[in-house]
């Protein structure tokens, strides 16, 4: 196979023009306290993953810039935020499921009207393929409006009474407070809201910080977003994360940190923290997820799904096969038929039709993977496919390595890229012990045809990763399942239903059953006086 990476690289003037960005986003201006503020200060510039041939080379294609700013942004943010929700005073945490419900469908409508530019912004700065960045808003849509109907579920069940010894009680769920939010590059828009969208519904006013890698693409939504909700509820903040959240932090005024990214920086944040033990934490985390293949796997499903599983969106995936354990009688086998499955792969630019590999994001993303892969091969493993690692500007072609051992960074360290270490077993236990001693806890893949087999793995990796795989890939979804890891890999469970539980208490209103207290709450209710005692049933 002839690979020519310089290939997969345009000049400008040769760039379809239905997926071109024919202005630059310059954004000058940020949400708080219910205005878009204008800001005159200092911008980061950003720069596509995607790179277009010059005179002097192949240089990432500048799509636009956005605010850096400072402390004293985000304290006057913060402070809108601490303001709208007024200690649960506020008009958004006080106000009824229906009305809130009411308010985050005007959103979706008016986020919907913006679907172009956020897609093609999520291809730009991400170098998401266009298909993948069209399914990510899509599915962050039908997420929203799965929330709502899970909300309306909860306040179906929530809209009676208990009566239990002597005792008349309504019990519903409430909000926490001021919610900072930080989501991750790899997908900006549907992680970010998955977190963002339950602890806005739920009661709690926001604090947004918008990925590194995926700044620009949320700025359409900004005016949405002040529209649609009451002042102060929603407050962006830009700027270093290193310089403005650690002061934010310190306040003691966050109730709630939801971070998707490293359990280094989660850990580092929850310390600042004067009061830790008011401070939940909702993360979605680290995670190096293994496949294991024994010897009564099912050879082709084992690499059909492991190349989906290691090599979807490059490897950039929380959820991605980051390490193979493969039994040695079908090791060879396995990285044969690998290999040429790796090799029929479309790779070059996100807006053809069926590609699979595309550029990277992170500038140094590129040289971490070499290094990696040195490392390997220094400790004696080899490079199995042609071709395997090799780089051009921000574009890494995928790479098989063989055997990895526990000596080399690929066998510790989450890759987080287009790289599959492969290790060889001769035991069950040893791919076991792995997942014992591994820091990460998310999931597993499991590739067996044979029930006993798979019953002993099963008993004892249920224990060591929230979600064991069998016969498929690691993945998120269905959104109506549990999202969570153990260890290092999250703290708290996102999905439809428990991100609603996970951003909000449970919280009831109790009375002796006596005559008069019957008769006070039932005028309270009949008259409507109460959002939270009452009997309204939300259809």
């Amino acid at each position: 196979m002839s690979l020519n990476l310089e290939d997969i690289f345009l000049q400008e003037e040769d760039i379809p023009d239905e997926y071109a960005l024919h202005e630059q986003i310059d954004q000058r201006e940020y949400l708080s306290n219910g205005e878009m503020k204008a800001w005159n200060g200092p911008v980061n510039e950003v720069f596509s993953p995607i790179c277009v041939k010059t005179k002097d080379g192949l240089q990432r294609k500048r799509i636009g810039s956005f605010p850096v700013c400072t402390e004293k942004e985000s304290q006057e943010a913060l402070d809108a935020a601490v303001a709208a929700y007024d200690n649960g005073r506020g008009q958004w945490p006080t106000m009824s499921v229906a009305d809130r419900i009411t308010c985050v469908e005007n959103f979706t409508h008016k986020m919907i009207e913006q679907k172009d530019i956020v897609v093609k912004l999520i291809m730009w700065e991400i170098g998401k393929s266009y298909t993948d960045s069209v399914k990510e808003f899509d599915r962050t849509v039908e997420y929203i409006y799965a929330t709502i109907d899970a909300l309306k579920d909860i306040d179906r069940q929530s809209s009676g009474f208990t009566i239990e010894q002597g005792i008349i009680a309504q019990i519903r769920r409430s909000p926490l407070g001021v919610v900072l939010c930080m989501g991750p590059f790899n997908y900006p828009l549907n992680e970010t809201f998955t977190t963002l969208i339950p602890a806005l519904i739920m009661g709690n006013t926001l604090l947004f910080k918008p990925p590194k890698h995926g700044t620009l693409l949320h700025y359409p939504l900004l005016e949405a977003f002040r529209s649609s909700f009451p002042q102060g509820v929603v407050n962006t903040i830009y700027g270093r994360g290193n310089n403005i959240v650690p002061g934010l932090m310190q306040s003691g005024k966050i109730n709630v940190l939801t971070l998707i990214g490293s359990s280094r920086v989660a850990d580092e944040l929850k310390k600042l923290h004067p009061k830790v033990n008011r401070l939940r934490a909702i993360l979605g985390l680290d995670a190096k997820n293994a496949a294991i293949i024994t010897k009564d796997a099912d050879l082709d499903l084992a690499v059909s799904e492991t190349l989906l599983g290691a090599l979807s969106f490059n490897g950039q995936r929380c959820t991605a096969i980051k390490i193979v354990y493969v039994h040695r009688s079908l090791a060879q086998e396995f990285l044969k038929r690998l290999s040429a499955e790796v090799a029929k792969l479309k790779y070059g630019m996100p807006w053809e039709k069926g590609v699979a590999l595309t550029p990277l994001p992170e500038v140094g993303k590129p040289a971490y993977l070499e290094s990696c892969i040195a490392d390997a091969i220094a400790n004696g493993a080899k490079v199995v496919n042609e071709h395997g690692g090799e780089t051009l500007e921000s574009f890494v072609y995928p790479a098989i390595v063989y055997p990895v051992n526990h000596a080399m960074k690929l066998y510790r360290e989450e890759q987080f890229g287009p790289i599959i270490p492969v290790v060889p077993f001769d035991d069950l236990e040893e791919p076991i012990e792995y997942l014992i001693g591994s820091p990460h806890g998310q999931q597993v893949s499991i590739f067996s045809n044979n029930a006993s087999v798979v019953s002993s793995l099963i008993d004892p990796l249920v224990n060591q990763v929230s979600r064991v795989n069998i016969n498929c890939q690691c993945q998120r979804g269905p959104d109506v399942f549990p999202f969570t890891g153990r260890k290092d890999s999250a703290e708290g469970t996102l999905s439809v239903v428990d991100a609603l539980r996970s951003f909000s208490i449970r919280s009831l209103v109790a009375t002796k059953f006596t005559d008069s207290n019957k008769k006070l709450f039932n005028e309270i209710v009949s008259e409507n006086e109460s959002n939270f005692l009452s009997t309204k049933y939300i259809f």
